[in-house]
């Protein structure tokens, strides 16, 4: 199997130091995603000395290192690339993982992770801009996508139209199996309203 994850040599080597300096015999690092596959995955990376690992873990030898892989995250750690760029300060880690919030999806992956990826991946981040989010609530058996919109959509006016025109279109084209959508928000609360 491909490992998922890329850890650079300089990274290897700054953790390398670091655990090194716990002098616990056999330490190593283990990598998992908080909530992964929503808006608010996030990346850690944390020390793990024996006996910590879960049994699920997938365990990778490195030539400086030991990493062991949260069973969970590892979908979502695909194309995920651990540097360290070391300057005057001492350095950073960094950790991107592109796949965190949603993992790759193709053909053959279930259709709800599919809408759920061009929610997150083209169809959020636009609306961010106007502090909306629009959230898959349902699939239901005519493979209608009951969708939630939140923050500045909510009691929106234009809703209704950039719901239709934009959000489907949008939807529909890249998962042709999708017979439409429907929206479960009561527009008539405008309290959070982005255009009154």
């Amino acid at each position: 199997m491909s490992q998922p994850i890329q850890i650079t040599d300089n990274a290897q080597e700054y953790l390398a130091e670091l655990l090194a300096k716990q002098n616990v015999e056999g330490i190593a690092v283990r990598i998992f995603i908080t909530q992964p596959g929503t808006p608010y995955a996030e990346t850690c990376l944390a020390y793990c000395r024996p006996g910590e690992e879960e049994p699920s873990d997938e365990r990778l030898d490195l030539d400086k290192i030991t990493v062991y892989l949260e069973k969970n995250s590892i979908a979502f750690l695909e194309e995920a690339v651990v540097d360290f760029n070391p300057d005057r300060m001492g350095g950073q880690l960094t950790i991107k993982a592109p796949n965190a919030k949603m993992p790759k999806v193709n053909a053959d992956s279930p259709l709800e992770d599919r809408v759920n990826y061009v929610l997150y991946s083209e169809i959020n981040p636009g609306l961010a801009a106007h502090g909306g989010e629009i959230r898959l609530m349902q699939l239901t058996e005519e493979n209608v996508a009951v969708l939630q919109f939140g923050g500045g959509c909510q009691g929106c006016a234009a809703v209704d139209i950039t719901l239709k025109d934009g959000v489907e279109k949008t939807l529909v084209e890249r998962v042709p199996e999708l017979a439409g959508i429907r929206d479960v928000t009561d527009h008539t609360d405008d309290t959070n309203a982005y255009y009154r």
